[in-house]
């Protein structure tokens, strides 16, 4: 999992690509929690594109994905939107969640 800036994330939205953006914060303790599992989720799928994004450098995105808390998990489907969420609960779970939402 790659961090990106706004202009990288930008870039992946434009370009109508399929993945996930994972927002979060440097001090939020549940951040590094989520980040670690989104690590091994990354590492068994790794065609699938991850950006990681420090919100506090992109704030903008808070808005456009209306972004209440952090860690937050966007799927985002050829360059859309298509669902999030806040509670990561398990790795197991992220891979369901994943196959779901973005096969």
């Amino acid at each position: 999992m790659k961090e990106w800036t706004s202009e990288e994330a930008s870039a992946f939205l434009q370009g109508a690509k399929t993945g996930l953006l994972y927002f979060y914060t440097p001090l939020c303790g549940t951040c590094q929690v989520a980040s670690k599992m989104l690590e091994v989720v990354a590492a068994m799928n790794r065609q699938m594109e991850i950006g990681k994004i420090n919100l506090n450098y992109a704030p903008e995105f808070a808005e456009t994905f209306a972004i209440e808390s952090v860690p937050c998990l966007v799927f985002i489907k050829e360059g859309q939107a298509i669902d999030s969420i806040y509670a990561f609960r398990s790795v197991p779970y992220l891979l369901e969640k994943i196959q779901t939402v973005l096969r």
